[in-house]
């Protein structure tokens, strides 16, 4: 008795109404991208991770009920939630899940880009993601860098199993991403036998260092303009264009940006436009093939480009609930 007790008040549970339309499947496969990803887990029915919280470590669930149109969340918090604010919690699922995010201005766009009609449909209610902590984003982008996404999570899987102490380690998901101070700690031989390389394994503890000794060295970040950001982030050891945008979109929530030079995002853009391959080189800037009209939602394409993919893959359900007319003219006319 006194141990479900424990468990019961180490647990706590609370609604959500996100802003419509929202759909937990694939902003989950937004934040998850592959199945190789043990840190995002999302189960079907479930989304979870592990948490750090002011110092506690929390086991976040949760669940949508309701459709796309009338979502309601069912959020639960386990391992201690009950020393933190429902307010703070709160914020930290609006935050990861993006479900205070108005889509609104972005799907008056789509109502007038007959193109962005036919990528979006099936796939209304993806809000935008990010990860609760810059760190996270930013060790991301170096473990992705100029890898195939499977390689890149398998590299955050191992990093995570490496790094976190025993206590807090799963053999199974969701497996906790570590703290600074626990990146920090670990020697570079280790991470190279982890199949990290030098640069990489480098940059990772560079940035953990830092962070564990001023934790606040990025905050600046939140209140500055993309340029600005990207300038900071662009004078960090290992960040490149590429993951300063990537750190930008997925990290600050900047929904403006493309990550500059991504291959794969690229290939599905002229892939979705019928642009030749050979005609630009690969490594062309996938921005260059945006009209000026799409933009400032550049970001929201790319995930909608994202969850495409994932649909081709079989991860990702399409559902078809193509918007109506009447909802098009209502879109056109705010």
């Amino acid at each position: 008795m006194d141990g479900e007790r424990n468990r019961l008040e180490a647990m706590l549970e609370f609604d959500l109404e996100p802003v419509v339309p929202f759909r937990l499947d694939l902003t989950a496969w937004a934040l998850r991208r592959r199945p190789r990803n043990q840190i995002d887990v999302w189960d079907g029915v479930w989304y979870s991770r592990i948490l750090d919280l002011e110092g506690v470590r929390l086991r976040l669930a949760v669940r949508q009920n309701g459709s796309a149109q009338a979502p309601r969340l069912l959020v639960r918090f386990e391992g201690g939630a009950s020393r933190l604010s429902v307010e703070k919690l709160t914020r930290c699922v609006e935050w990861l899940l993006g479900t205070d995010f108005d889509l609104s201005a972005f799907y008056r766009l789509v109502c007038r880009e007959p193109r962005l009609q036919g990528l979006i449909d099936g796939f209304w209610g993806l809000h935008p993601p990010r990860f609760p902590t810059l760190f996270e984003a930013a060790v991301n982008a170096i473990c992705c860098q100029q890898l195939s996404l499977e390689v890149g999570l398998e590299l955050m899987n191992r990093l995570a199993r490496k790094a976190v102490p025993p206590e807090h380690r799963k053999t199974t998901s969701p497996l906790a991403f570590p703290r600074p101070r626990e990146v920090a700690a670990l020697p570079m031989a280790e991470l190279i036998e982890e199949g990290f390389s030098r640069h990489k394994a480098s940059a990772v503890l560079a940035l953990a260092q830092m962070l564990t000794e001023k934790p606040d060295s990025l905050d600046e970040l939140f209140a500055v303009d993309d340029d600005s950001a990207r300038k900071r982030l662009l004078a960090l050891k290992g960040i490149g264009p590429w993951s300063a945008d990537y750190i930008l979109l997925r990290g600050l929530g900047r929904v403006g940006v493309l990550p500059s030079g991504d291959v794969a995002a690229t290939k599905s853009l002229k892939r979705w436009l019928n642009i030749d391959h050979g005609a630009t080189h690969s490594k062309s800037k996938g921005s260059q093939h945006f009209p000026a009209s799409w933009q400032p939602f550049k970001g929201m394409i790319y995930f909608h480009l994202l969850i495409r993919n994932l649909a081709e893959r079989g991860y990702v359900d399409r559902v078809e609930q193509k918007i109506s007319a009447r909802r098009k003219q209502r879109h056109r006319l705010r």
